[in-house]
């Protein structure tokens, strides 16, 4: 099947999928991998799935979209699609990305510098469907014909576009093989945001025809809501297990440490990605073993959602991504603390560091810190005491893309790895030039149907690239290796794509996060804190 894509295929009536990727039409890896019997066969989408759900595009399934039952039911869902294309331009019902969005649509030139930077169009093997351009190519139609209400004349200058449910469904897929890493925008030279005309696309589908993959809906915002985090675990429940997990880490470390909770007047509010508490409870403990020696004050919070810096609405529905924003701000509010610290999870700072800012006013507005700024003054200030020889292994550093490139935060932790890491090494391309992990914007969670398949050869495959790239020198399994990933959602995508390639059994690459490293440095610490052979 050929990697180039028409547009008008996009509206095509049958079920056939536009495109089918194997593993010889992608971007080559480098040793181990660069040998065909090592790059593992894809799973098949089932014929199941394929019965069930809307599976046009490519052979692959995220959202896992139900067929409709009748043409009366797929004429109902264009017909919210096209509601939702009016609200999406409408100043009173998007004010906060409007504008951005405007100046995409009207004034991209199709340079496709856009393309040469992104990683999933590169791994894919350059395929057409994946440029970040045809899908804002789909978008750009659509907007000058039902919403600028353009005739022949405008059809002849833009494009024309025919509107139906095989374009719509197709269109829901495409806006979730996405990133959202932003790494177009920043190498546009007009400023165009080809990403953000993904995250619109779904906030669209959301809002207006109910559709989102469950895992970050359902599984997330929803549950979230509910109970207070996206785990599931309610306050009782994340309590007992930072009980324990202080213990096991006292034990450790021979430092006792008991987090603070619910401590009004508090420095700080320490909010975790709560996956962290059961996928890498050491991290969790890591900070609390800093903070403790540090001896600062700094509390957690039992409040609903405040416990949890998850915010998935920020991937795909501004009102979900509200919701959840406000009530970790009410909880630090109530606490009367002077400042929130957003532990170890990129997408976390973005949402309550950047994008909160369009919804807090007044005493809502209160600051909200990077924790990595804050472990920079604590090493950098001397008032944690560390020996870099107890990290004599190489280490190397992925930039999360919501910590690094899309709020500027680059130097703290790589100033820290000079100071802890002797054998640090760069990625390259690094700092705001990074690739993204092919787990951002929800990816990490999402492994319904085929769709891990997917973020394994497709999203994640530059990553992996550069992994390996970054550890050519010293890939003999007898040399343990570290690579830094100060995300959880990160951590999530590397965890499942080096266990995929058995990078751990091969060639010992370990993955982690920054305060794991730290606190295997310090002076104060028992020696050993990150366990090689446990993992």
């Amino acid at each position: 099947m050929s990697k180039f894509t028409r547009i008008e295929e996009m509206w095509r009536p049958d079920d056939r999928p536009l495109l089918h990727l194997t593993n010889e039409d992608l971007m080559p890896l480098p040793p181990p991998l660069n040998h065909p019997s090592l790059d593992r066969p894809w799973t098949p989408l089932t014929e199941a799935a394929r019965q069930q759900y809307e599976c046009r595009l490519d052979d692959t399934c995220a959202v896992s979209v139900p067929k409709p039952k009748s043409p009366a039911e797929e004429a109902e869902l264009v017909r919210k699609f096209l509601a939702g294309l009016d609200k999406l331009f409408a100043r009173e019902d998007n004010w906060t990305f409007l504008q951005p969005l405007v100046l995409t649509l009207e004034h991209c030139a199709r340079c496709q510098t856009c393309s040469e930077a992104c990683h999933i169009y590169e791994a894919s093997g350059y395929s057409e469907l994946y440029r970040p351009t045809y899908r804002s190519e789909i978008l750009r139609r659509l907007y000058f014909k039902y919403v600028k209400h353009g005739g022949l004349v405008s059809a002849w200058q833009h494009g024309d576009i025919q509107l139906n449910w095989p374009l719509v469904a197709r269109l829901i897929e495409l806006a979730y093989r996405c990133n959202l890493c932003r790494r177009c925008a920043q190498v546009c030279p007009i400023g165009a945001d080809n990403g953000l005309v993904a995250h619109e696309l779904r906030k669209l589908f959301s809002q207006e025809l109910g559709i989102a993959p469950k895992e970050l809906h359902d599984n997330g915002t929803m549950l979230q809501l509910k109970v207070g985090s996206s785990t599931g675990m309610n306050a009782l429940v994340v309590k007992d297990n930072i009980e324990f997990i202080d213990e096991e880490i006292s034990e450790k470390t021979g430092i006792e440490v008991r987090t603070p909770w619910d401590v009004e007047g508090a420095d700080i509010l320490l909010i975790h990605n709560a996956g962290e508490i059961l996928a890498w409870p050491e991290n969790v403990g890591a900070f609390a073993v800093i903070f403790t020696v540090a001896g600062l004050s700094w509390t957690m919070s039992s409040e609903l959602a405040a416990y949890d810096s998850v915010n998935y609405g920020l991937w795909y529905d501004d009102v979900q991504f509200a919701r959840i924003a406000l009530k970790q701000i009410e909880a630090a509010r109530k606490l009367k603390v002077k400042r929130i610290v957003l532990g170890e999870c990129g997408h976390a700072h973005k949402a309550l560091s950047v994008v909160a800012d369009r919804i807090l006013l007044g005493d809502a507005n209160i600051p909200r810190e990077s924790a990595l700024t804050l472990l920079h003054e604590l090493i950098m200030s001397g008032r944690i005491k560390v020996d870099p020889s107890r990290n004599d292994f190489p280490v190397t550093l992925h930039d999360p893309c919501n910590v690094v490139r899309l709020m500027g935060v680059v130097k703290p932790q790589r100033e820290i790895l000079a100071k802890i890491a002797p054998k640090f090494r760069e990625m390259e391309p690094h700092g705001v030039n990074n690739y993204c992990c092919g787990g951002g914007s929800g990816f990490a969670i999402m492994s319904g149907n085929n769709f891990a398949d997917w973020r394994f050869h497709v999203s994640g495959r530059k990553k992996l690239q550069q992994i390996l790239n970054a550890f050519q020198d010293c890939l003999d399994p007898s040399i343990p290796k570290y690579v830094c990933a100060p995300c959880s959602n990160c951590k999530g995508q590397l965890r499942d794509i080096i266990k995929y390639y058995g990078l751990w059994d091969s060639n010992r690459i370990l993955y982690g996060g920054l305060v794991e490293l730290i606190v295997n440095a310090m002076v104060d610490v028992k020696p050993g804190f990150i366990d090689w052979e446990w993992h």
